[in-house]
């Protein structure tokens, strides 16, 4: 069985972000000195308390989509962070927690 693509899905470009970030890698692994800008990959491990929460979450059974907002103790918890660390005050209802920039601009839309 052959199988084809719609038009509209054939019309789509590949991502521009991925394609940035293979194209620094290829020049970092011919010895060019990059600083790349593409995807927001980290260059250290996540920490052990992270993966350790991320863990407990899912034996927690907590698998499923949050809010596009971000939870409301994630949400009370950057408010907390920013009173304490920066003297800032906001009303959790103010804060937006995202997986980055792109996803921020398409909940915005």
């Amino acid at each position: 069985m052959e199988y084809k693509l719609s038009e509209r899905a054939a019309s789509l470009a590949p991502s521009m972000t991925l394609a940035i970030t293979a194209k620094a890698k290829e020049l970092k692994a011919a010895g060019e000195d990059v600083i790349g800008l593409g995807a927001g990959e980290p260059d250290f491990d996540t920490p052990e308390h992270i993966k350790e929460a991320a863990a407990k979450a899912l034996a927690g059974g907590f698998t499923k989509y949050t809010p596009a907002a971000g939870t409301p103790e994630l949400r009370e918890a950057v408010v907390r962070k920013f009173e304490r660390e920066n003297g800032l005050s906001y009303d959790p209802q103010q804060v937006i927690v995202s997986s980055g920039g792109k996803h921020s601009c398409y909940n915005v839309m």
